[in-house]
């Protein structure tokens, strides 16, 4: 096939949108496909001109106030557009279209190519975290325009499909997210490195992720204090500063990628994360390959990830009551951690990205050569 891949964040940037794009790319790498990425520029002169085969076409962007490293394409529909009629693809794939993704869906739509649109970031939640609560409706407006206009939407959770459902989108389907099984698993456990970071034998109490406000991560300082435990913070972003302030206790690595990653969550005893805006969570997948059990707010794709009392446990949004008592119940009984262990490892074996890919590649073919784009598009088809 021949597929255009309009990227509202990608490389140098890391982040759950930009992993799933290059686990894509290299599933249509393996096939054969010819891909382009449509993606903003970059002050970065290091990135590559192509990635897993795949050619980036980068656009003239601007930095996100307050988030420097998050870039936003500038330019109208017709730049889009332009790009797209020369290369002319089978289908367009809108990775969590917002701005540069809402310009491509009206390019594509003009055009009559077929779309698929990835709902993977809950993008109006965040106004309220971010102090613009005004403007909630409007980014709902946004997305509804955008879904509206696709042959066909794909979200990661349960949570995610009702939410879109609720709103009047038609033609949702699922499509949930891959774990490296053999790069997350619990044999990189690290004696050194548990060591290093908890001297004193502590348990370890661990979050990957963004250091940004929608991640809620102040909401570990409830755990600052539980006994014979030290909290860990992976990754890195603009609320570094202040959180270190917050939680004087803990550690933090910043971010960490590949092997690193892989060797930190495996030497964690649990893995939290607090944030309420998680369409799906792909840390959590990757601690539960780690095994690792997990504690995490009951919203979102979470609800589809951790099974209570049995792989983790899920406490109520804004409960951090709860969340104390759900880290102290599993780091205070060593017995119950390592059942929680099994259960959530065994859970993620067998959900890999070569079969999400070819999910993926169904959907795609699926709405190729349908371009009444807006109408019913047919069920999957199989590949032949």
């Amino acid at each position: 096939m021949r597929i255009a891949i309009v990227a509202e964040s990608f490389l140098p940037l890391m982040n759950g949108v930009t992993h799933s794009i290059l686990r894509v790319l290299e599933h249509l790498q393996e096939r054969g496909d010819e891909v382009l990425v449509i993606a903003p520029s970059t002050q970065d002169a290091d990135v590559p001109a192509e990635v897993y085969g795949a050619y980036i076409h980068r656009l003239p962007s601007v930095p996100l106030a307050g988030y420097a490293n998050v870039r936003v394409a500038l330019g109208g529909v017709y730049r889009v557009k332009r790009i797209l009629a020369d290369y002319a693809p089978d289908v367009v794939h809108l990775a969590s279209p917002f701005v540069l993704g809402w310009r491509a869906a009206q390019a594509a739509h003009q055009l009559g190519i077929p779309t698929v649109a990835i709902y993977q970031t809950e993008i109006p939640s965040y106004a309220a975290r971010y102090g613009v609560p005004f403007l909630e409706n409007w980014a709902w407006n946004r997305v509804e325009q955008i879904h509206l206009l696709a042959s066909r939407t794909l979200v990661p959770s349960t949570f995610a499909l009702n939410q879109l459902r609720g709103r009047g989108i038609p033609r949702v389907d699922m499509w949930r997210r891959g774990v490296d099984t053999q790069r997350f698993s619990p044999e990189k456990r690290d004696a050194g490195w548990r060591a290093s970071a908890a001297p004193d034998g502590e348990r370890i109490i661990g979050y990957v992720g963004r250091l940004a406000a929608e991640k809620q991560v102040e909401d570990l300082a409830v755990l600052a204090d539980v006994p014979g435990t030290r909290l860990v913070i992976v990754g890195d972003g603009p609320q570094r500063a202040a959180l270190q302030t917050a939680l004087p206790a803990a550690v933090f690595t910043g971010f960490l990628g590949g092997e690193e990653l892989a060797r930190a969550v495996a030497s964690f005893d649990l893995f939290v994360h607090p944030g309420e805006f998680e369409t799906f969570c792909q840390t959590i997948q990757e601690a539960m390959a780690s095994g690792v059990p997990v504690v995490a707010t009951g919203r979102g794709g979470p609800l589809d990830l951790v099974e209570n009392s049995r792989t983790g446990w899920l406490y109520e949004p804004g409960d951090l009551a709860g969340l104390r008592a759900r880290v102290m119940d599993l780091t205070g009984d060593d017995a119950k951690r390592r059942a929680f262990a099994e259960a959530a490892h065994a859970s993620v074996q067998g959900r890999t990205w070569s079969v999400l890919g070819d999910e993926l590649i169904r959907h795609y073919k699926a709405v190729a050569g349908h371009p009444a784009v807006g109408r019913p598009v047919i069920e999957p088809v199989e590949i032949r």
